[in-house]
């Protein structure tokens, strides 16, 4: 059954998304060459704490972290770990979902440690890029597979990636996964119609090969990509309006897709992301 959302809903899970993004704006300045994933994990417990929300992960299924940090070939679900030294080049995806007051919120964000070269600088923008063209497609009357299709196109088509089948976007709020599911590959016109007050995930993960995840890892929760090649996410939580999209977990509501359709957005993206601090 697919839930939509109440105004009062939905002012909850814009604060909820709130301080999820800053936590995302904060690691921007811890993440660079010599610090551990674990380093993240107390970050983002920190900061969830400060501002009195509850690191929803925790506890999920068994999942005991408040984060998933996975780094280069690893899709998702990564384990934050104190032996994860991250090191100059890596690219890093840093995945939560947090409670606020009963709201949920839902983000992945991905970050260059140090001087990322040209391969990752590239996958970060066609992502980055990615993630918009989805959510632009997020309007009433546009169905599930609009979005997805756009992704697929974008991704496949035009730049040779491999975007991820196994993992989906998702609805959310007032727990952490509901129905619809927001797959990012598919057919235009199919699927769920978008309805005012509908409330999901778009959250594509690209890889530089193959789209096809290897799940095998031990642990039941880590995927990495089959081919070994480099895998990068981003996702944002946001609401079906009468006026459009509005992305709940914005980290600069004023710039959020500045270049989105300008042709030298690649060359934009690097040049903002081609040295972290």
């Amino acid at each position: 059954m697919i839930s939509l959302k109440s105004p009062r809903e939905i002012e909850a899970m814009e604060k909820s998304g709130a301080v999820l993004a800053g936590m995302h704006v904060g690691l921007r300045s811890i993440i660079k060459p010599g610090i551990s994933s674990w380093e993240i994990e107390e970050f983002a417990r920190h900061y969830f704490n400060e501002h009195g929300a509850i690191a929803a992960q925790i506890g999920f299924e068994g999942y005991k972290y408040a984060t998933c940090v996975s780094v280069n070939d690893e899709i998702c679900h990564g384990f934050p770990r104190k032996n994860l030294v991250l090191k100059n080049g890596d690219l890093v995806k840093v995945d939560t979902v947090v409670n606020l007051d009963g709201a949920f919120s839902d983000s992945c964000w991905s970050y260059a440690v140090g001087k990322p070269d040209k391969e990752v600088r590239d996958l970060m923008a066609v992502t980055h890029k990615a993630l918009y063209m989805g959510i632009d497609q997020c309007v009433i009357g546009n169905r599930i597979g609009d979005i997805g299709a756009v992704i697929q196109h974008y991704t496949e088509d035009e730049h040779g990636y491999g975007d991820v089948r196994e993992f989906v976007g998702h609805g959310i709020g007032p727990t952490m996964h509901e129905d619809p599911m927001v797959p990012h590959y598919g057919e235009h016109g199919h699927g769920v119609r978008l309805r005012e007050g509908m409330t999901i995930t778009v959250e594509p993960m690209i890889n530089t090969g193959t789209w096809e995840a290897d799940t095998s890892d031990p642990s039941g929760w880590l995927a990495k990509t089959a081919d070994g090649s480099l895998s990068c996410q981003y996702e944002h939580t946001l609401v079906i309006t009468k006026d459009g999209p509005k992305i709940l977990t914005s980290q600069d509501p004023e710039g959020d897709a500045k270049y989105l359709y300008d042709d030298n957005y690649i060359k934009y993206f690097n040049e903002a992301t081609k040295e972290f601090k």
